[in-house]
């Protein structure tokens, strides 16, 4: 296990960029932009007041520049009342090819790339972004914020996962080993005594009906209180970039 990445912040909260329509069709995304959909404006509204309500003062948001995870992250910002920080190094991983495809469509035509990518392996003639830069380029946008007591960073399925596994020591042999953020699910890590843990994984907000939503009371029970991966809400099946 490698050294646990030293960061002027030490406590993170990872949140994925909510719902877009290619999210429900199964369609990779990575550096493309769909903006979000009717139900991932939503959803953003819905968990931002629960990801804001335990966050000490003086927390940083820091965002991926990509526009779904930009709108995702003002739900928060507006609830905060903190500036928006963006970073093009928070980005969904790079795709290539595969970028607009769907899941079956990727299968079909580069069915040995599809296997490498579901069994965590390095996927070849791709294009795009080799997995193992993702994380270092993400930890190069954290080692730049300033000292604050937390951040939360908005950013995308890919990145998040590759993000966790870095801070968490996890090596290629263990890719995977966490399920994936759904849409607006997120998960908690913070340092303590010289390594990174993971405090809770793929938290989601109650469902809630159409309508304003309520700020959660402070002595609310929520039923994301542990830390169980398995707590957690998966991601749809036809979710391309959530595994």
């Amino acid at each position: 296990m490698s050294d646990a990445p030293v960061l002027p912040v030490p406590r993170l909260v990872l949140w994925r960029h909510g719902r877009t329509e290619w999210n429900a069709a199964g369609r990779f995304q990575g550096q493309l932009d769909p903006p979000l959909d009717e139900v991932g404006r939503r959803q953003a509204r819905q968990a931002a007041p629960h990801v804001a309500a335990p966050l000490p003062e003086g927390t940083l948001v820091l965002s991926s520049d990509l526009g779904r995870a930009a709108e995702t992250a003002v739900a928060l910002t507006d609830v905060l009342g903190v500036p928006l920080r963006l970073d093009p190094r928070l980005r969904e991983v790079g795709m290539g090819s595969w970028e607009g495809l769907t899941r079956e469509e990727v299968a079909e035509r580069h069915p040995d790339q599809y296997a490498d990518w579901l069994a965590g392996r390095p996927i070849a003639g791709r294009g795009g972004e080799d997995s193992a830069d993702v994380p270092a380029r993400a930890l190069a946008a954290l080692r730049d914020l300033p000292e604050a007591p937390a951040a939360v960073l908005v950013t995308h399925g890919g990145t998040s996962a590759r993000l966790i596994e870095a801070l968490l020591g996890l090596g290629p042999e263990h890719r995977r080993v966490l399920g994936p953020l759904a849409n607006c699910a997120w998960s908690e890590l913070a340092q303590q005594r010289g390594r990174w843990r993971l405090l809770r994984h793929n938290t989601t907000a109650p469902e809630l009906p159409d309508g304003p939503v309520p700020a959660p009371q402070p002595d609310a029970r929520h039923p994301d209180a542990g830390a169980s991966p398995e707590e957690g809400a998966p991601g749809p099946p036809q979710d391309a970039d959530a595994l």
